[in-house]
């Protein structure tokens, strides 16, 4: 499923699929980083076409690659909770998957020089229960899904059917992509030239907060 569907939007209504504006803004998001090469060449398009993004990152990367993060932040882009270990909702007992939120947040404040608190959750693979959902928005967390998905992460599919994907992009759409080395062939690819077709179309690009 490329483009979500509005019924599901009313079901899951607790959860953020898009943000409405009037400004023709959208929202990049990246999941699964920080990993070496990858993000940092992700941070360096963003760079080049002047745009803020946000990540949501994996404890464990975070862990392993606290400088990638730290540049991240300093960047000016967003940064969002993707559990420690990367856990499927719904395959996870509760207590033990908001255990494991919890400590992806740990951590990012851990290696954060603003000690950051970030309010911004992103369930790995979308498969999260509705009590999950409920005990996370009770913690002041928002649960932030997307409107678009690349399918960067599929390589099954072709650099130029990801990029198709894309286009299914409209006024307050959040966009998936993934900072890994799975979606990397994908991503290189289909990033620029995603880039350059949505600001031809004059879309705005911003941050999640």
């Amino acid at each position: 499923m490329v483009k979500v569907p509005k019924f599901i939007k009313k079901i899951f209504c607790n959860q953020v699929w898009d943000i409405p504006n009037s400004e023709n803004k959208i929202y990049l998001t990246f999941d699964d980083g920080p990993t070496p090469l990858v993000t940092e060449w992700v941070l360096d398009v963003l760079e080049r076409e002047n745009i803020k993004a946000t990540f949501f990152c994996i404890g464990n990367n975070i862990e392993k690659h606290p400088d990638i993060l730290k540049k991240t932040i300093a960047a000016g882009h967003s940064i969002g909770n993707h559990t420690f270990n990367h856990l499927k909702g719904w395959k996870t007992s509760t207590k033990k998957y908001l255990e494991n939120v919890d400590l992806c947040s740990n951590i990012i404040q851990q290696f954060t020089i603003k000690n950051l608190h970030s309010s911004l959750y992103r369930p790995p693979y979308g498969k999260i229960k509705t009590k999950q959902t409920k005990l996370l928005r009770a913690k002041g967390f928002k649960v932030i899904m997307w409107d678009v998905l690349s399918k960067d992460y599929d390589q099954a599919i072709s650099p130029e059917k990801c990029l198709e994907n894309t286009k299914k992009t409209t006024s307050g759409s959040i966009l998936v992509f993934h900072d890994s080395l799975k979606a990397q062939k994908n991503l290189e690819y289909t990033l620029p030239k995603a880039i350059k077709f949505l600001k031809e179309k004059g879309f705005v690009f911003d941050t999640i907060n």
